[in-house]
């Protein structure tokens, strides 16, 4: 059977992805003969103006325990040793859907690699997903049946405190499916050094405040979620989910700082305490209903609230004669609510379709606080509207998205209350120079609110004669952003090439500034922010295999920053990551590794996270057996350093010596019976992340 492709339009967050298989039009969801011969015969990559689609030999699919196995062999991405989640080489945000649902890990590693019909890698997000993802990968997977589905699986360091682990179940059985998941993420180091250093002028005088300090931190991410979807397929589909998000996290560090004033040194002690926890539950409800033939609606409602407690404690004192120098202590409790609401439309055309929606969330923020100041209580409140419309489509050998939306930031608090309007239009556009390369131009605008810890009014105690607070009085910023990409592919490369444009005015970075009586560590809004370089992204499979496959991520390019006093301040750097994997029959292994770089932010140099990592697998069927080593040779290491253009020279370096040379192991069992009932969700939001400063 010779299968003829014509694409009609096939991007996640549309009702559903068409196309004329010998003049017929078919859903997704085929028969199982069809499916099997498109696995046989189908290319491997298929190229458009935003995404490229992926589907699998039958090799692939017979190797594979289950879906999360099929992503990892994707050119651009890779399995994080460290979260044991997959993740993109060129790293940011990644979104995973199933069907255009929001899928977690354990629901990846639910689906049987024979149920994956083919895997959409964007790398240009569609309109609705644009603010908060850099990448999206939605699995198409086959028709729902009865079937049922288990698993768990746990990671751990033998001789210091890291622990990944989680477990699912899931049970379909006609329209009705039903799932329950829990994941833990534990971290518990007690060897972490830091070193500081903050010379600085003042009042005439020279400061100098040097200090090692030992500490002891870590932190528990739990979750626990229940679903129940109810799918009848090409009428409605209804989705509950609840969920409950348990954070907490811990700092105990002990140092010793030589604070030098001119001619004067003194021997001081010093002690940092912090620790914050919140129990986070969210209801989710999604409900989508087909409107004959060519139109689909789409509701999504998620609500959340509850209270996060955080405190800090510093304390500086000269062991001479154990006088004080500063105490900072610091208590703060937030109560948080957060909705979000979304309602989506898609029609269908006879060569395109076009996707409009609305969406609005709301995050309101009650703070009692106790700082340096005393005692205080005030409200925050950030609103978003975003409201967009897009069309895709192709013609000829000429592809092309275009959308436009507006958003709406109203951010209110007791200092100020901040309103804009920003328009967001987008185009992407390719062209197909032949079938296995394309040239393809991406150009978008939007704006971005500050976070809420940057807007915080909070202020603490950083050293002697220096501070460290939030401004309220940020305002949001711009970013217009446009590349021209060269992709090319065959049985053994898969690379792509991108110059890359980004400019950024009035963004916020943090710099240190005079005040009263010393200096304030802060964020300020910049004149620009400017980002020009070259991207090359892909894997290289040298035997046309997994036996031996090379990833590479490798970004040449330079930043400024111009401030609002007319301080220019340049960098130049070359992001990296490389991953290197071989597969022989049921064995997996895998070195990762990357090379630091310094990455400028505001007045700052701030080295990217040093990675050399090893770890090996074995396969025997519905188990896995792995083992690994992280940080060979080398403890992680983070470092910060400021510019002459600061006014405070700064230096800071914190190395973790738990995981240097941190062996680990770890042992899954994942079973699958039937074809899961996935839902076709296409909408996916969250509330805002806790607040804490």
């Amino acid at each position: 059977m010779n299968l003829s492709f014509r694409k009609l339009i096939c991007f996640p967050g549309l009702l559903a992805s068409f196309y004329l298989v010998n003049g017929q039009e078919v859903k997704d969801s085929i028969s199982t003969k069809e499916i099997q011969e498109v696995l046989i015969k189908a290319l491997r990559k298929k190229q458009f103006s935003d995404h490229a689609n992926y589907t699998f030999d039958k090799e692939a699919l017979e190797k594979a325990r289950h879906s999360k196995d099929l992503l990892t062999t994707l050119p651009e991405l890779q399995l994080d040793p460290i979260s044991n989640t997959v993740t993109s080489i060129k790293g940011g945000r990644t979104l995973f859907l199933i069907n255009g649902i929001e899928a977690t890990d354990n629901q990846i590693k639910s689906i049987a690699p024979t149920n994956v019909v083919r895997v959409e890698y964007f790398d240009i997000p569609p309109a609705r997903y644009s603010q908060r993802a850099d990448t999206v990968i939605n699995i198409i997977t086959r028709n729902p049946e009865v079937g049922y589905s288990y698993g768990a699986d746990v990671t751990s360091a033998l001789t210091t405190g890291f622990v990944n682990g989680s477990a699912y179940a899931g049970y379909t059985k006609v329209k009705n499916d039903f799932g329950l998941e829990y994941s833990i993420n534990l971290r518990d180091y007690d060897n972490r050094i830091v070193d500081k250093i903050y010379d600085y002028n003042l009042n005439g005088s020279h400061y100098n405040s040097t200090e090692q300090q030992k500490d002891h931190f870590g932190y528990t991410n739990q979750n626990i979620s229940l679903r129940y979807a109810n799918v009848v397929t090409g009428n409605y589909t209804f989705q509950a989910k609840g969920s409950i998000f348990i954070n907490s996290n811990f700092v105990k560090g002990l140092g010793q700082s030589l604070f030098t004033q001119d001619n004067l040194t003194e021997n001081h002690s010093t002690i940092h305490k912090s620790n914050s926890n919140y129990t986070a539950p969210t209801l989710d409800l999604y409900y989508s209903k087909n409107i004959g033939k060519k139109d689909e609606l789409s509701l999504n409602l998620i609500a959340s609230h509850y209270t996060t407690n955080s405190s800090q404690f510093d304390h500086e004192w000269n062991i001479a004669d154990n006088s004080d120098v500063f105490n900072n202590d610091m208590n703060l409790k937030a109560k948080q609510t957060g909705i979000v609401g979304e309602i989506a439309h898609v029609h269908s055309f006879e060569n395109g379709k076009l996707s409009s929606g609305y969406r609005i969330s709301n995050t309101a923020i009650s703070n009692d606080l106790v700082n340096l100041f005393g005692s205080s209580h005030y409200d925050v409140n950030y609103l978003e509207q975003y409201l967009y419309t897009e069309y895709s489509g192709k013609w000829d050998k000429l592809g092309y998205r275009v959308g436009f939306g507006v958003t709406n930031i109203h951010n209110k608090s007791a200092e100020t209350t901040q309103d804009d309007w920003a328009p967001n239009p987008k185009i992407a556009l390719s062209y197909e120079l032949s079938k296995n390369q394309m040239l393809r131009l991406y150009v978008d605008y939007g704006p971005h609110s500050p976070n809420s810890a940057s807007l915080s009014k909070n202020i603490v105690q950083v050293v002697p004669n220096i501070v460290q607070y939030g401004n309220p009085y940020l305002k949001s910023y711009g970013d217009y952003y446009g590349n021209i990409q060269y992709s090319f592919n065959n049985k053994f490369v898969d690379l792509n090439s991108i110059i890359f444009y980004e400019y950024k005015p009035k963004a916020y970075n943090q710099f240190f500034i005079e005040i009263d009586n010393g200096f304030g560590l802060t964020y300020e809004n910049t004149e620009y922010t400017r980002d020009i370089g070259l991207q090359f992204s892909g894997s290289v499979k040298p035997f046309g295999n997994k036996l031996l496959v090379l990833k590479a991520f490798i970004v040449p390019a330079s930043t400024k920053v111009k401030t609002v006093n007319g301080k220019e301040i340049t960098n130049n750097q070359i992001r990296n990551n490389f991953v290197i994997s071989s597969e022989y029959k049921s064995f997996y292994i895998q070195y990762q590794f990357s090379i630091p770089t310094n990455m400028l932010y505001g007045a700052f140099l701030t080295s990217t996270e040093n990675a050399n990592n090893i770890f090996a697998s074995y396969k025997l069927k519905e188990w896995a057996f792995t083992a690994g080593m992280y940080w060979m040779g080398m403890p992680s290491e983070y470092k910060t350093k400021s510019l002459p253009e600061s006014v405070v020279d700064y230096t800071r370096i914190s190395r973790i010596y738990n995981n240097k040379n941190m062996f680990v192991l770890g042992l899954s069992y994942d079973f699958s019976s039937g074809k899961k009932l996935q839902v076709q969700r296409k909408l996916k939001n969250n509330t805002a992340p806790a607040s804490i400063f």
